[in-house]
């Protein structure tokens, strides 16, 4: 469940910002799998990467039109999908055993560079920069509750990337856990 709660603004943000995720993870995989010499899988992985970047640029115009013509409702379901902590659609990945694949899955990407938090942070930044969220005038107060919160999100979020970093330098390694895919070979995370 996206949690789109019926409400297509929330929709359309929602896409927004999972059509550049996957742009971006897509494109850091293409790199790394090149780098590791299969130029096929990197291809693969680059026009895959350009098919999300086309829907990111589609998506993003239309939320940019909301924002001109719906400014107080727009940053309203901004707001509303980030305090959500919606997730990408891989959430739903199962291989028949790990009921937290995902999760695991999701720790393999952060550790490899393919999607980070920072990616998360760098995706918000740009969406307030594209849509011009701090520069929105005539909102309700409401409105301007909403328009402080998600331009504060960045900074916060990068606040707590570097008190997560701070723990796991502490702990160091991490733990393997096979995955099914992979013919169950143990990964660390």
């Amino acid at each position: 469940d996206p949690k789109f709660e019926n409400n297509p603004y929330n929709g359309f943000v929602y896409t927004s910002f999972q059509e550049r995720a996957t742009f971006i993870s897509h494109g850091n995989t293409a790199r790394l799998v090149k780098k590791h010499g299969d130029m096929k899988l990197a291809q693969i992985c680059g026009t895959i990467a350009s098919d999300e970047k086309r829907h990111e640029t589609a998506y993003t115009k239309i939320v940019e039109k909301l924002f001109e013509i719906d400014p107080d409702d727009t940053i309203l379901a901004l707001a509303g999908m980030m305090k959500k902590r919606f997730r990408m659609p891989g959430h739903f990945m199962y291989d028949g055993q790990d009921d937290k694949i995902f999760d695991h899955f999701s720790a393999v990407t952060q550790r490899l560079g393919v999607y980070t938090g920072h990616d998360y942070a760098d995706i918000l930044e740009f969406l307030i920069e594209r849509w011009k969220v701090e520069k929105l005038i005539g909102l309700t107060s409401e409105g301007r509750k909403a328009q402080d919160f998600v331009c504060g999100l960045p900074l916060r979020i990068r606040r707590i990337l570097e008190n997560k970093a701070l723990v796991d330098t502490a702990k160091k390694g991490g733990s393997a856990v096979p995955f099914g895919w992979v013919f169950g070979q143990e990964i660390r995370i």
